[in-house]
């Protein structure tokens, strides 16, 4: 039996589960099995590894992407950067760190990139921000973090207002304000300063067309969601898990 799964708190919906069920069953893996492990505290993970000895990989969701970090053996250096992990392999006993969400959201933003996306916001500062923000560097895009809480490299989001949205014509979204089931919210950000030079990548995948992408198609920006960044980062997955 060889077992994989998600650590995340609440999973009412996985896209993981259904992605890799389905992948096993194509492949003709009848012994592997993809399984969510919704723990309401990080505190129950170790008694999970106890109770699940066959398991050999998992996916890391919010709330865990950062606080798994304690729990691992090693980490490869993105991680270490970061400080967020999506992507567990189990060897030997050892825990293994890796972030495949730098994978899935560089090559899914990459085509739709142009030369006047030099600055961007990324709204939320979990996990997820973590890794955008790792591959924005890599791409030399400099950006601000919108939050609830500032610091240095932090802004609120009534500090966004139509000024500074003629300097960060790229806008990621990595909250899960609309997500469903609360899919008729969006980020509060003024969107009527919005326009043609616009883009905006929202990590959500469901509903495909978000509030945050509708408000932006509106006024002429161009408009992603995360669908293809989840099947690109589970790829990377399972290229790893089997490394």
């Amino acid at each position: 039996m060889q077992l994989y799964g998600l650590l995340g708190y609440p999973l009412t919906h996985s896209f993981s589960q259904r992605y890799f069920t389905e992948k096993f069953s194509q492949l003709g893996l009848t012994a592997f099995y993809y399984q969510n492990f919704a723990i309401p505290s990080i505190e129950q993970f170790p008694q999970l590894l106890v109770d699940n000895p066959f398991l050999n990989g998992f996916n890391v969701t919010i709330p865990y992407k950062k606080q798994i970090i304690p729990f691992l053996h090693e980490m490869n250096e993105a991680v270490r950067e970061m400080g967020a992990c999506n992507c567990v392999h189990i060897k030997n006993g050892k825990l293994n760190g890796f972030n495949t969400d730098i994978i899935g959201f560089e090559q899914s933003l990459l085509p739709f990139l142009k030369p006047s996306h030099t600055n961007a916001l990324i709204l939320g500062t979990g996990g997820a921000a973590a890794a955008v923000a790792y591959v924005l560097r890599k791409l030399q895009i400099s950006y601000l973090f919108v939050s609830r809480n500032t610091d240095n490299q932090t802004i609120q989001y009534n500090q966004v207002d139509a000024e500074l949205l003629k300097k960060y014509t790229l806008i990621i979204n990595t909250s899960p304000v609309g997500q469903f089931p609360d899919i008729a919210a969006a980020p509060a950000i003024p969107y009527k300063a919005l326009g043609l030079h616009h883009h905006l990548f929202d990590l959500i995948y469901n509903p495909e067309t978000t509030r945050f992408m509708e408000l932006g198609m509106q006024q002429g920006a161009t408009v992603q969601n995360g669908y293809e960044m989840l099947v690109l980062q589970a790829e990377e997955s399972w290229r790893i898990w089997n490394s």
